[in-house]
């Protein structure tokens, strides 16, 4: 049965992971410290911070495209087509 060395990968990564561990000196400790401060003040960590709050799927629009669907007012086929369209000019650039 093989054996697993904890100073492994994962090993190397939970060190990493846990910050409380790292000696830093003074004053990079209180520059870190700083930085994490005011990091919510500074427009990207406020956009960050709405991002984070938005939930994966946007149940609103899935509704109402079902709805659409089911009423016969969503236009599949062009919809693909833009998309395929956005997709391959992702690739080529």
């Amino acid at each position: 049965m093989p054996t697993f060395d904890s100073s492994g990968p994962r090993g190397k990564a939970d060190e990493i992971s846990n910050l409380d561990s790292l000696d830093l000196p003074l004053e990079e400790d209180l520059l870190m410290e700083q930085i994490l401060d005011n990091l919510n003040n500074t427009p990207i960590g406020q956009v960050l911070r709405t991002i984070a709050s938005l939930p994966e799927i946007r149940q609103e629009k899935v509704l109402d495209i079902r709805q659409q669907i089911t009423q016969g007012r969503y236009d599949l086929n062009k919809r693909l087509d833009v998309a395929l369209e956005k997709v391959l000019d992702d690739l080529t650039l």
